[in-house]
C-alpha cells in the first residue's frame, strides 16, 4: 500500500506541475488563437458598449459568441467606463487583449498593449446637429406606409430572417416601413462588418472628384515598386483582383483574423502579402485590400488629423449621417474593411445616396458617373462584384439568386458578416436595409424580403 500511496503522490505532483506549466506557457506566451479570441471579444464589446450604449454581459453571451468556437464561451470581459477600455481573456487571465475607446473613433485593438500611445490619437469632435422636424432624410420624421401587405412582409420573421435587429424599406426617397428587434431602435448604431467596403469605396471616389486621388494609380507602397506589385492599382484593389496571397477564412488563425485582432497597423500587415496571382486576372475577396485602401487615400490627404475628419466631413455630415462612426486600428488608418458603426436609417441614407448616383440635395459629392460604375462588374469575378466593392448578386447560390427571386437586373447589394446587406434597386427606387445578428449557417437569404417588398410597394 505504501508503494502505491508513493506512486499516486508522485502522480499527483506530477500532474500538478504539469498543469501549472501550462497554466505558466499559457499565461506568458498564449496561441495566436487565444489572443484573436481575446482581442475579438474585447473589440467587439467595446465598441457595444461605448458607441451603442448596450450591456457588456449581453454582447458577451450573443454577439461574441456568436462564431460558435468553444474558446469564446470561456472569455472574460473587464469594462471601465470611466477609463473607457475593455480587456478580455480566457477565464479573465490567459492571453489579455485591450481595446480603447478614442474620441470620434469609437473603439480600437490595442494588440501591443500601448494604451498610452494609442490614446494619443483622437478623432474630429462629434457635435451632432438635431434633428430638423422634417421628412427622413432631411430630418428624422417618418410616416411609414399604411398598406397592410408592407405590414404582414414586416412582421413575418420567416421574411426578416433570424437575428433581425433593424430593417429600413426605403421608397421613392422616403422610410416606407422599418422594424426593429428587441433591444434596438432607430437610435441603436449598428456594425456593418463588410458593408464598410463600399463606403470606403465612396470615400475614395470623394477624393477622386477632388482630385487627389486617381484610381489607375499603381505603385501604391514603396516597398511594392521592387518587384511585380508596382502593376497593382487602386482599380485592381476595388475590384478584389489584385493577386496579392490573404486568406479571408473567419473561422481559425488565418490572414483576416490576425490583421484584425494581432496587428496594430493593419494595412502594414497586408502591404506585406506576396503575389500569387496575376494582377487583374483573380478575384478574391480580402479585406486587406480594403485596408490598404484607406492607407492609400489616407495618405493623399497628407495631414493625419484632416485624414481622420475626411469621412465625416466629405461624406457622414453632408449626408445627415450624424451615427456613423468609421473606427481605427491602433496606429490611426481606417479599417475601411469592417468597421462602421450606424443607426439603420443612417445606413439607409447611404444606400439611397448610392441609388442616387452620389449626388445628395442637388450636390454632387462623388464624381459623376462613379457610382455606375462601382456597380460595373468587376472582369475578373465572373459577374457576381462590382469594380467599386459592391456585389451584384446577393448572398446565397442559383437557387437564392437574384433572378430567382424575381428582383431586377440592375438590383445591387452591400453585404457583411452575420447577415447585414443593404439591397440597392435604382429601376424601383427601392433600397431595403436589414441588420442582424445572423450567421451564415442559418442560411438566411434577403432576396426574398426584398422582393416581396418590391411587389408590395409598387
Amino acid at each position: 500500500m505504501r508503494i502505491v500511496a508513493r506512486i499516486v503522490k508522485w502522480f499527483l505532483a506530477l500532474l500538478v506541475l504539469a498543469v501549472a506549466g501550462l497554466f505558466t506557457w499559457l499565461y506568458v506566451s498564449p496561441p495566436d488563437l487565444i489572443r484573436i479570441a481575446s482581442g475579438y471579444s474585447a473589440k467587439i464589446v467595446c465598441s457595444n458598449v461605448f458607441l451603442a450604449d448596450r450591456d457588456a454581459g449581453e454582447v458577451l453571451a450573443v454577439d461574441v459568441q456568436a462564431p460558435g468556437h468553444p474558446l469564446l464561451k470561456l472569455m472574460r470581459v473587464d469594462v471601465d467606463r470611466e477609463a473607457g477600455t475593455v480587456s478580455a481573456g480566457l477565464l479573465g487571465i490567459l492571453g489579455r487583449s485591450v481595446a480603447i475607446r478614442r474620441d470620434g473613433l469609437g473603439c480600437t485593438s490595442v494588440p501591443n498593449g500601448d494604451v498610452a500611445a494609442a490614446r494619443a490619437i483622437a478623432g474630429p469632435t462629434l457635435t451632432p446637429a438635431p434633428p430638423l422636424d422634417a421628412p427622413w432624410p432631411e430630418g428624422s420624421r417618418v410616416d411609414p406606409s399604411q398598406d397592410p401587405e408592407v405590414k404582414r412582409i414586416l412582421d413575418d420573421p420567416a421574411l426578416t430572417g433570424p437575428g433581425m435587429r433593424a430593417v429600413v424599406v426605403v421608397k421613392n426617397g422616403r422610410i416606407a416601413g422599418e422594424r426593429y428587434g428587441e433591444g434596438f431602435s432607430e437610435k441603436t448604431p449598428l456594425l456593418g462588418w463588410s458593408m464598410t467596403k463600399t463606403v470606403n469605396a465612396a470615400i475614395v471616389g470623394t477624393l477622386v472628384k477632388d482630385g487627389k486621388l486617381a484610381i489607375d494609380k499603381n505603385g501604391l507602397f514603396e516597398p511594392w515598386k521592387a518587384d511585380g506589385r508596382a502593376a497593382i492599382s487602386i482599380a485592381d484593389l476595388m475590384a478584389m483582383s489584385s493577386g496579392l496571397q490573404f486568406n479571408e477564412d473567419y473561422g481559425d488563425v488565418t490572414d483576416v483574423t490576425r490583421m484584425l485582432y494581432l496587428a496594430p497597423d493593419m494595412a502594414g500587415f497586408a502591404e506585406a502579402k506576396p503575389l500569387e496571382g496575376d494582377v487583374g486576372k483573380v478575384f478574391s475577396y480580402s479585406s486587406g485590400t480594403a485596408v490598404m485602401l484607406s492607407r492609400i487615400w489616407q495618405d493623399a490627404i497628407g495631414d493625419k488629423g484632416n485624414a481622420l475628419a475626411w469621412p465625416r466631413l466629405s461624406l457622414f455630415d453632408p449626408l445627415g449621417m450624424q451615427s456613423a462612426v468609421m473606427e481605427t486600428d491602433e496606429t490611426g488608418t481606417f479599417v475601411g474593411s469592417s468597421y462602421l458603426y450606424a443607426t439603420a436609417r443612417d445606413w439607409a441614407r447611404f444606400g439611397q445616396f448610392l441609388l442616387q448616383d452620389g449626388v445628395w440635395n442637388g450636390k454632387e459629392i462623388l464624381p459623376a458617373g462613379y457610382v455606375a460604375w462601382m456597380h460595373e462588374p468587376a472582369p475578373a469575378s465572373n459577374g457576381i462584384y462590382g469594380r467599386g466593392q459592391v456585389w451584384i448578386e446577393g448572398p446565397g447560390d442559383e437557387e437564392s439568386s437574384d433572378a430567382a427571386a424575381g428582383l431586377p437586373e440592375d438590383c445591387y447589394w452591400l453585404t457583411g458578416h452575420d447577415g447585414q446587406t443593404i439591397a440597392v434597386v435604382p429601376s424601383e427606387k427601392l433600397v431595403v436595409v436589414r441588420l442582424g445578428l445572423t450567421p451564415s449557417k442559418l442560411q438566411y437569404r434577403p432576396q426574398v424580403l426584398a422582393s416581396q417588398l418590391l411587389v408590395a410597394l409598387k
